[in-house]
């Protein structure tokens, strides 16, 4: 590595906070609005260029993404931050192996996902909640995204590498240009060859194909930290077994967040029918688009805090925490106050439907009460993530959808019908808000603590 590249890394170590922070969120926040309206674009289209009932359908495929998001946090979220703290000890040689690694796996849980998903795709679809109005339209959808799975898990998992080894602008870049093409495939196969919903699941994985290409080809250049190597491209034992032991908490959130979307799919055929799903799918869409705002707060921040938690220099990555809580803090407003003083607006984008419109007002409403304890509660759980402490990250993951939504969601709805269902949501912020503000006390004196905390760094 050049002494350029090396000032560059040693930078997250000296550089004000503040600056650090901004250099680092605003590409990823950037990129992270740009990956959301992947989705959020593909929706309106859909739901203004083939209907309802296909929003509908296109909300029983989440429990695929979902899933196909988990293994992708496991390899690109672990390597991601595994990469920071590499960078942090100057070990830069592990860096490298670490992309090697990525790169495999990700074509290995590509494939697998694949093959196990296709031949069951149907049942599956069934037993998510769908319906005879629904299914064709997800199984349209599906059997493209399915075929070009691979190129998924690459684009995410390169993006995240290539951002998180210093050149989140470059990564940032990737993904506008990526969604922008995206949305140009969209209207010309949705509206102009007239393909449906088949012609946006087309345009995504043509796009994503071109994307990882495109990534690979910055990430075989020799002038940066990290790079791809022959001797890379070598599965090792150690980096994977470290790689996904931190990457576990995304994951996990990701495995449980799959099974939530099933019971939250299946409570709502119940209790509302298919356009009750597709006004999830709506309320879904919106509020994933502020949250990842709120992630990309979360992945500018992580490699600052690895690199200064690597370098024990603890202050930094504190002062980098509270600023990244108070961005958190502004971006889940927004959000909030989207919800209460303008849902039917949000709700027209994606359909002119009005039973549809009527049903996403109310659960918008309902479901953002609280958001703003959302932005706090991210920041905050990926903080433990950022710093390596698996189990504690992996706990406050589950905390909130496993040990608060799931049982919400099985009794709520048995005392108010529908609204219970969007009511679960709220109440499980809330709950795992209290915890985690609990445990990052707790984290904090103990880092106040340590000596290297008084030092001169």
């Amino acid at each position: 590595m050049n002494a350029r590249n090396e000032e560059r890394a040693l930078l997250l170590g000296r550089e004000k906070i503040g600056k650090l922070l901004m250099k680092f969120a605003l590409p990823a926040v950037v990129a992270q609005i740009s990956s959301s309206l992947y989705n959020v674009v593909d929706r309106i289209f859909i739901g203004q260029g083939v209907g309802a009932m296909a929003i509908s359908g296109l909300a029983l495929t989440f429990p695929f993404m979902n899933l196909a998001a988990a293994f992708g946090a496991l390899v690109g979220v672990g390597a991601s931050t595994m990469i920071s703290i590499k960078l942090g000890e100057k070990d830069y040689k592990t860096a490298r192996l670490v992309l090697g690694n990525v790169i495999i796996l990700n074509i290995l849980f590509g494939v697998g996902f694949t093959v196990l998903c296709f031949p069951f795709l149907d049942s599956l679809l069934y037993a998510l909640g769908g319906s005879p109005e629904t299914v064709p339209y997800a199984k349209d959808y599906m059997t493209i995204i399915l075929l070009g799975n691979v190129f998924t898990h690459l684009y995410l998992g390169l993006n995240s590498v290539l951002r998180s080894s210093g050149y989140p602008e470059k990564a940032m870049w990737v993904t506008i240009v990526s969604v922008a093409t995206n949305a140009v495939l969209d209207v010309l196969f949705i509206f102009g060859f007239k393909m449906g919903i088949s012609g946006a699941a087309l345009a995504t994985v043509i796009t994503q194909a071109m994307s990882t290409l495109v990534l690979l080809f910055m990430l075989l250049k020799r002038n940066k930290v990290v790079y791809i190597t022959r001797e890379s491209l070598h599965l090792k034992r150690k980096i994977v077994a470290q790689s996904c032991a931190i990457g576990l908490s995304p994951f996990a959130t990701n495995l449980v967040g799959c099974l939530i979307v099933i019971v939250y799919n299946l409570n709502l055929q119940k209790y509302g029918g298919d356009l009750a799903i597709g006004a999830y799918g709506i309320i879904n869409s919106i509020a994933f688009m502020v949250f990842m705002v709120v992630l990309g707060i979360t992945q500018g921040m992580q490699p600052i805090v690895g690199y200064n938690y690597g370098a024990k220099n603890y202050k930094r990555a504190l002062q980098c925490l509270k600023l990244s809580m108070l961005c958190g803090l502004v971006v889940a407003s927004v959000g909030f106050l989207l919800a209460e003083l303008a849902p039917e607006f949000m709700a027209r984008a994606f359909t002119s439907d009005k039973s549809l419109i009527d049903l996403t007002v109310v659960g918008f409403r309902i479901v953002m009460t609280v958001f703003p304890l959302v932005g706090l509660q991210v920041v905050a759980s990926n903080f433990f993530q950022s710093i390596g402490l698996v189990k504690k990250a992996i706990f406050l993951s589950l905390t909130r959808q496993l040990i608060f939504l799931f049982p919400a969601l099985m009794i709520f709805p048995l005392i108010m019908g529908l609204n219970g269902i969007w009511f679960a949501a709220p109440f499980s912020d809330t709950a795992a808000f209290v915890v985690t503000m609990l445990m990052l006390r707790k984290l904090i004196r103990k880092m106040e603590n340590n000596p290297a905390f008084h030092s001169d760094k």
